[in-house]
């Protein structure tokens, strides 16, 4: 800046200082703006090419989170099974006082209704009845062991579902005597806990009553079955726990589904 006002000469030909300090402040800025602009378009390229920008994540499908979950179950039932001397598979009854209470019960109630119809029509029906004991038949022999021949070639014999029909065709078939054979043979098979649930059932005098307490006593005896089964599985279970649950967390972790891993960093 001009003091006592003299004035700067300055050629033509030569900047001023200033001006050279303005032009190499430019050219420096303009140089890092420059490699700036180069680093953004290398990183950009570099990135571009990566691989991780073109592969898309991992398509996970309803059967791996299905077989996820079940492994997940299978460990936390085994290690309960294994650790809980009291565990217990128990039925859940539905609240009465529930929608689905009532209305599981207002569908049976017409199951049996109809049933009962149906027994006490003129001439009677008995393709109903004969259905439950084909059902009741495959239940019986689900609770026999291999070696178990002898009852079970008297259980297909005395509950042979084509026999019974020919036999209602005709007006012979016993509804009662088949009832009261079904009852005598879960007597053999139940659990002694059972043993009053097969003395009310041979006191029942309603044959639709009798058929509706079967199954009830037969779903009791399946509860029986499994929880035997849990407790002779239990010291097995134990010597082996740790490396089942080894096997299991590894099988969860290869069907967990996860997003792909980014590979390539740059």
């Amino acid at each position: 800046m001009p003091f006592n006002g003299e004035k700067q000469c300055v050629g033509e030909d030569q900047p001023s200082d200033s001006d050279s300090s303005r032009f190499s402040e430019s050219m420096a800025s303009l140089s890092d703006c420059e490699c700036s602009r180069q680093s953004f378009t290398s990183d950009s390229s570099s990135k571009s090419s990566s691989p991780a920008s073109t592969s898309p994540p991992r398509v996970v499908t309803f059967d791996e989170v299905m077989a996820a979950t079940r492994n997940l179950s299978n460990l936390t039932l085994a290690h309960e099974i294994a650790v809980n001397e009291n565990f217990q598979l128990k039925q859940e009854a539905l609240p009465e006082n529930s929608l689905a209470g009532r209305v599981k019960h207002i569908v049976h109630q017409a199951f049996w209704d109809v049933l009962d119809s149906e027994l006490n029509a003129d001439p009677p029906e008995f393709e109903h009845a004969i259905k439950l004991f084909e059902e009741i038949r495959e239940i019986l022999l689900s609770f026999l062991t291999p070696g178990g021949n002898r009852l079970r070639n008297q259980i297909c014999e005395v509950l042979d579902t084509d026999l019974i029909r020919q036999q209602a065709e005709h007006s012979a078939v016993d509804i009662q005597g088949l009832a009261n054979y079904v009852i005598s043979t879960m007597g053999k098979l139940c659990a002694p806990v059972r043993d009053n649930d097969i003395r009310e059932l041979k006191a029942t005098g309603n044959i639709v009553e009798v058929l509706r307490q079967i199954f009830h006593v037969l779903d009791l005896m399946k509860m029986d079955m499994a929880n035997f089964t849990i407790m002779s599985l239990r010291p097995h279970l134990q010597r082996q726990l740790v490396e089942y649950e080894r096997t299991k967390f590894q099988e969860i972790l290869e069907e967990t589904p996860r997003k792909a891993e980014v590979a390539g960093a740059s």
